[in-house]
């Protein structure tokens, strides 16, 4: 490609000149030097022609250059002012709080780098109370589906066999996975979370996923009474999987966060007595799955779709159907992105003649996981 000569290439070493900036503090403080020297060899100048003592030229020579080294002093200075301010604010836990990036030299410089590390740190301390959240969020439902087990039996309306002492301790070994994924959110922003891939049978999974459910609905049900409460347990869960022998090959674990809480969130919207659909169909590549989960609630509007699976969004325009029932954290749907983008898939909503839509798809061997 042809253009003119080659200008200086600016590395220190080859060009002394190349590191200097017309607007540095070395730039502003040699002028400074410059124009004083300018100012007292003008005054000596005038003081020899015009024959005046050279008392006065050298009295207006200081204060002129007094009030040009002020007025210097004063552009370097307050910036600082701002910037240990904002340094205090970040000290007492405020991050909020910027410096004004409007200068040229190297304090710019230093008040950009200050806005990046408020930046950062704001970053990390949002990241800390995302991740308590998450904590209670996924934490809630294995303990209330071991609580309800346990209560079942203590009432007498369960007998301790060993079918129900292995529902307990499937919610007990739950409950240890999920503290160690917990522990993993900490890891995710360095894409280092691990997934443990393995080929299973959706059919058995996703029934005992729905078990689970529906268990977890009746405890929370049995919980709500006692306060005077409501909470959904006349929604209807219906699996459909085609083929029945239908396999897939994902970490069964986050993809059970996935469906829990879409079955989760699905059932908060629905109306009295509806019916929440989980479908899983073979998606194009070997042992990818396609996942769907329907209701029969009121929707999500349209210039909602990209804001759904955001943290802590519960949606301004959709309610919760049900009585008594409440909009949760707003962590369910993004857990469940959270889970899916992992596996390298994809999580969206789709069009519905009703309710709600959610289509879930996993690559399966096609691809690797991010």
């Amino acid at each position: 490609m042809s253009g003119g000569p080659a200008g200086p290439t600016g590395s220190p070493g080859e060009d002394p000149w190349g590191a200097v900036r017309p607007f540095s503090i070395k730039t502003k403080l040699g002028a400074l030097v410059v124009v004083a020297v300018l100012i007292t060899t003008g005054l000596s100048i005038v003081a020899v022609h015009t024959k005046t003592e050279l008392r006065f030229i050298t009295v207006f020579s200081m204060i002129a250059t007094l009030l040009i080294t002020q007025f210097v002093a004063h552009s370097l200075t307050a910036p600082l002012d701002d910037m240990n301010a904002v340094a205090r604010s970040i000290s007492q836990g405020d991050y909020t709080r910027r410096v004004r990036e409007n200068r040229r030299d190297e304090l710019g410089d230093l008040a950009e780098t200050i806005n990046v590390m408020a930046d950062e740190l704001e970053a990390q301390d949002r990241q800390r109370k995302e991740l308590v959240a998450n904590v209670s969020h996924e934490l809630r439902t294995p303990i209330a589906g071991l609580r309800a087990v346990l209560e079942n039996v203590v009432d007498g309306f369960a007998e301790p066999d060993t079918e129900t002492m292995r529902t307990a301790l499937k919610q007990t070994e739950r409950l240890g996975r999920l503290v160690e994924t917990l522990l993993d959110l900490s890891r995710l922003d360095n894409g280092v979370v691990p997934l443990r891939q393995r080929r299973f049978e959706v059919w058995p999974y996703l029934s005992g996923v729905l078990k689970e459910a529906n268990m977890v609905a009746g405890a929370r049900a049995s919980m709500a009474s006692g306060s005077g409460n409501h909470t959904r347990t006349d929604v209807h869960l219906h699996l459909d999987v085609s083929p029945p022998e239908l396999t897939a090959h994902a970490d069964p674990e986050r993809i059970h966060q996935v469906v829990a809480n879409l079955i989760d969130n699905a059932v908060k919207h629905s109306p009295a007595h509806g019916r929440v659909t989980v479908k899983a169909r073979r998606g194009p590549q070997p042992e990818s799955l396609e996942l769907e989960v329907l209701d029969e609630g009121p929707g999500i509007p349209r210039s909602e779709w990209h804001r759904v699976f955001e943290r802590f969004n519960r949606g301004a325009v959709r309610r919760p159907h049900g009585p008594g029932s409440d909009g949760g954290t707003g962590l369910g749907l993004a857990i469940a992105r959270w889970a899916v983008d992992l596996h390298g898939g994809r999580i969206g909503v789709a069009e519905s003649e009703r309710g709600c839509r959610i289509i879930v798809t996993l690559p399966g061997l096609s691809s690797s996981p991010r």
